[in-house]
Formats: structure tokens, sequence, C-alpha cells
């Protein structure tokens, strides 16, 4: 019996070390296993000890609050301003035929999406294309937005918010020509000068002023755009109804004024409604940094006198007309609230509340007569996207060279007339270079055929012939 156990005993030494062994290695691994999670746990501890050895200072938390609260609100007022494109759509609709509906919605809604492409891939760089081309009138071409990997606190903002700011103003002067030449271009000319003028021509005549250029080194002011997006829009529009002739039976034979009532003014109230909304984004968002009580107050205050502007354009264009036609007319004071807010948009921070409304009321009697001088020359514009936007856009502009504060920190030795001539002389540039390049495209686009569709379609409608669809259905 003990011979059997001495010969069992190396198998046996083996089991024993087998079974010491197994728990040592587990212990060994659980070992290193604590010994890498505490020195992490001290790394960690470490950094975090660091991390509280540099606390923001009170600049640096003041700075962090003000990026944050630029950007989110300059986002809200890119919002305001995108939905104008509605506003400017449902207008356009209210006062046209019916059979051309589709067409007008589509028109708008391409503004938007070939504005907003294009404005990516290099007009927003175009326009804005840094101080190395301060006080020039030709600028780069840069692709794309530069995103910022981390919050530059002497920009202010975000730039992703700073593009959605700027291209929905970019929307705005491409979509204002679509009411100017409703009811016959065909659709393929108009994305043909959607694209060229939300591409080329808009960030051109904008880098002059709001990227720094050579109008800007005059001293022309125009903080929100009456000049650089609303009259850019209404010359634009002017060229295009000119170069396209008036709707068929809009003018009698003896050249006599025959209108063509709007299918929807319910439609068309609700427009300008949605436009006077949206033109909180459009004012107010220029001021672009909003946090801190005095860039608050002067928010607000924008906000005033574009309201004042835009009750007493209204006002006195009802009256105008009243006094003209026998009747108050409603599509007379809708145009007359947009031609005060067009009139007060470049000057709405520099000008006091009873100037505000002297420029809104202007703009309210300039719209009625520039839509009647439009009849006596027989050019034909549906919706008054000239009047509108084309002659307040130039009034806003002079209007700020006779009542708007001088920008004496820029300019100590400005006199207001020198003011003035300088507002005059960047108003005609601005207005002379979206004519006449617009002109061009236009009659270029005529000259091939691919401008107006036939006659026989534009009686039909434009909606069942260019889309092969009705806004409207019977059954």
């Amino acid at each position: 019996m003990m011979k059997r156990w001495i010969a069992l005993s190396p198998l046996l030494l083996l089991l024993a070390m087998f079974v010491v062994s197994v728990p040592s290695t587990s212990w060994a691994q659980d070992s290193e296993e604590e010994t890498v999670a505490a020195e992490v746990e001290v790394e960690e501890a470490e950094v975090e000890e660091a991390e509280e050895e540099v606390p923001m200072t009170v600049d640096g938390l003041k700075a962090d609050l003000d990026y944050t609260i630029n950007t989110l609100i300059m986002m809200l007022c890119a919002v305001l301003v995108l939905f104008m494109q509605a506003g400017f759509a449902m207008v356009e609709v209210g006062l046209n035929s019916q059979k051309n509906t589709v067409n007008i919605l589509f028109k708008n809604l391409m503004d938007l999406c070939i504005g907003v492409m294009l404005f990516w891939l290099f007009g927003f760089n175009l326009m804005y294309p840094g101080d190395d081309y301060a006080g020039e009138w030709l600028t780069k071409f840069t692709p794309f937005v530069a995103l910022q990997e981390t919050p530059d606190y002497d920009y202010g903002f975000s730039a992703s918010a700073d593009f959605l700011f700027q291209v929905a103003f970019a929307a705005t002067a491409a979509t204002i020509v679509s009411g100017a030449v409703a009811g016959r271009m065909k659709f393929t000319a108009y994305l043909v000068y959607s694209a060229i003028l939300t591409g080329f021509i808009y960030p051109i005549s904008g880098m002059w002023k709001w990227g720094g250029g050579a109008l800007a080194e005059m001293g022309f002011q125009d903080f929100a755009g009456s000049v650089v997006v609303h009259a850019v829009g209404g010359f634009a529009g002017l060229a295009g109804a000119i170069a396209l002739g008036p709707r068929l039976g809009r003018f009698g034979s003896d050249g006599s004024s025959k209108p063509i009532p709007g299918h929807n003014l319910a439609f068309a109230a609700l427009g300008v409604f949605i436009l006077w909304v949206g033109w909180y984004g459009f004012n107010p968002g220029s001021q672009l940094t909003y946090s801190g009580a005095l860039n608050a107050q002067a928010t607000t205050y924008i906000a005033l006198t574009t309201t004042l502007a835009a009750a007493a354009g209204s006002l006195t264009s009802m009256i105008l007309a009243w006094a003209m036609f026998g009747k108050p007319d409603l599509t007379m004071a809708l145009n007359g609230a947009l031609a005060g807010l067009v009139g007060i948009t470049a000057n709405c921070d520099r000008v006091s509340q009873i100037e505000s409304v002297i420029i809104g009321a202007v703009a309210g009697l300039l719209v009625v007569l520039a839509i009647v001088a439009l009849e006596k020359f027989k050019i034909d514009d549906p919706v008054g996207a000239f009047p509108v936007h084309g002659v307040c856009g130039v009034w806003g502009g002079l209007a700020t060279g006779i009542f708007g504060d001088i920008p004496s920190d820029d300019f100590p030795d400005m006199t207001q007339v020198g003011f003035f001539m300088v507002q005059l002389k960047s108003t005609a540039i601005i207005c002379v270079w979206a004519f006449v390049t617009m002109a061009i495209v236009f009659y270029a686009l005529k000259a091939t055929g691919s401008l107006r569709v036939t006659e026989e379609e534009e009686v039909q409608g434009l909606d069942i012939n260019e889309h092969g669809m009705h806004a409207y259905t019977t059954t």
C-alpha cells in the first residue's frame, strides 16, 4: 500500500501544483488589472486636477456666453428670413391667375434651393473675401464655407449661423423677380436667371458694401439691404418684365390698361403678414451681435422703427389710392406695408422714430405712383415687385443720406451733403449693375427663344404646360 502511494506521489505533487497555480495566475491577472485601473484613475484624477487648476476667467465666461447668445439668435433670425419665402410665394400666388399657381410655388422653391447650393459653393466667399479685398471692386473665388473647429470669439458667432443668415438674404433677392415675370416665363429660363443672380450678381454687389469693398470704403450705409438686397431684386425684375413684355390681354390695342385680377386676395394678405413677421429677422437680425444691454436695446429699437415705417407706408398707400381711384384698395395697402418695410431697411438703425414714420409714409406714396407709372409705360409687373423693391429700395438708400446719422466714427470729415452724395452714387451703381447684367441674361435667353412660353401655353396656363399639373382640382 505504501509503495502505491510512493508511486503516485509525483502525480499528486503535479496535481497539487496545478491546483495552487490556477488561482495564483488568476490572482496575478486581477492584480495587474487592478494596477492598470488604479493607474488610469490616477491619470484621470491628475487631468481633472489640472483642469481645476485653470478655471475659466470672467472675461472667458462672458465671451463664451456672448458667442452662444449671438449664434442662437442669429440662427433664429435666419429662420425668420427663410420663412419670408413662404410670404413671397403667397403674395405672388394670390395676385396672379390660379392657372399659374404651381409655377409660382415651384419658382419660389427653386430660388431657395438653387440659392443655397450656389451660395454655399462660392457665393458666400465671393461676398465676404476677407480684409485683403478691402476697398476693392473685384473679389476672389474660394469654394465652400470655412467652418470653425473651435469657437472663434473674435468672430463673435458661428460661421454656420452666419451662412444661414446670409443665404436667406440671397434667396430673398432672387425671389423678388418671380412676381415681376409671373405668368409668361419658361421655367428653365427662370432657373438660369436664379442661378446667375444668387451665384454671381448678388454676391458681387453685396461684397462692395457688406464685404468691405469699394462702396464701404466710400462710406455707403445700407444696414439690412434696401439697396443691396431689395433694389437688386427689384431692378432685376424690371429687366425681366421689359424683356418678356406684358401678359396677353394686359393692355388693349389702344394702349389702355386692362388689369388681370389676382385669384386669391386672402393668400396675398397672408403673404404680406408673413413677410412683415419675417422682417423682424431681416432688420433686427442685421445687428449681428445681440448679447449685452446695449445690443439688446439697439436690436429692439430697430424692430420699433421697422414697425412704424410699415404701418405708415400702408396708411399712406391706402389714402392716396382711395383719393385716386375712389375706393380703398386692399392690394395697394398691402404693397404699402411692404414699401415701408423696404424703405426703412437701410436706415432702421440710425433714424429717429419720427423719421422712420416719414420714411415709411413716403415709401407708401411712392409705391402707388410707381405702379401707375409702370402702367403708363406698358410694363407689366403683376405683383408690383419693382415699385415695392426697386423704387422703395432706392428711396431707402437715399433716405439714409437725408435722415440717417453720418458714420462719423469712420469718416470724421463727412458732411450731411457729402453723406447724401455717397448714398446717391452707391445706390445708382448697384441698381445699374443689377439692371444691366440681368438685362443681358434675359435678352440672351430671349434671342435663343428660351425666355417666354408660347401664346397657347400662356392662355392654357403654365401649371399644365410647364409642370403637367393643376394647383386646384374640381373633384
